[in-house]
């Protein structure tokens, strides 16, 4: 029984050690990348903004959502970025994160053909290897919150895309402790996705931005 228990001890210890390695090499290999100053955050043609909920469960308004449509609205207007991908999850016909965030981006003056719809941004994988594959982008400016960009930037740096983060306003540890928390586990399933060499779950045909053409829905 002693053995057992040393031998748990053992192995829950590993997995701590991973969890903050994978975590530190998140953190650490993209810090240069991040940019909270819009004076200071280059110009690239394309920002492309994650995709998260409007709303929370509860219906109480969900500030990722729109600390992240701030900070896009911002990049647009101060000349930094000239097109926007909103890329989020539409797997349901009554859930739909680009066409809520394109609206909200039109709220905040963003003309509507200076914005693209990724209706398969499952995840943040799919959504940074879909701006390739897809929209044909290999420099471009992600738009979350930091920790969020963190892991975004260092999958593009894995697939040798040339980006920047620039960092919205992130919410309270209170607000976000949830999320916080997943990040921890996201980051390790970033590297066992990268051992597996793993793709987005959709692909189709490419949309070259600039040209008119929009992505159509996932069916």
């Amino acid at each position: 029984m002693k053995k057992i228990i040393l031998g748990v001890i053992v192995l829950g210890l590993l997995l701590l050690s991973f969890i903050w390695w994978a975590n530190a090499q998140v953190s650490s290999s993209t810090k240069d990348q991040l940019f909270d100053d819009l004076e200071q955050i280059p110009y690239h043609r394309v920002g492309m903004v994650l995709g998260t909920a409007k709303h929370l469960g509860g219906g109480q308004l969900n500030y990722y959502f729109t600390y992240r449509m701030e900070a896009a609205a911002q990049l647009y207007h101060a000349g930094k970025i000239d097109f926007i991908v909103v890329s989020g999850d539409n797997s349901q016909a009554n859930y739909n994160e680009p066409k809520d965030m394109e609206e909200a981006l039109i709220e905040r003056g963003v003309p509507k053909d200076r914005i693209y719809l990724d209706y398969a941004g499952f995840r943040t994988l799919d959504s940074v290897y879909r701006m390739q594959a897809i929209f044909n982008e290999e420099a471009f400016t992600i738009i979350s919150q930091p920790f969020h960009n963190e892991r975004a930037v260092y999958i593009a740096n894995h697939l040798n895309l040339k980006t920047v983060g620039f960092n919205a306003q992130d919410v309270t540890r209170k607000y976000g402790f949830k999320t916080l928390v997943r990040e921890k586990f996201a980051r390790v399933k970033v590297l066992l996705d990268q051992l597996i060499d793993k793709k987005p779950k959709y692909l189709g045909p490419q949309i070259p931005i600039g040209t008119g053409l929009k992505q159509e829905k996932v069916e």
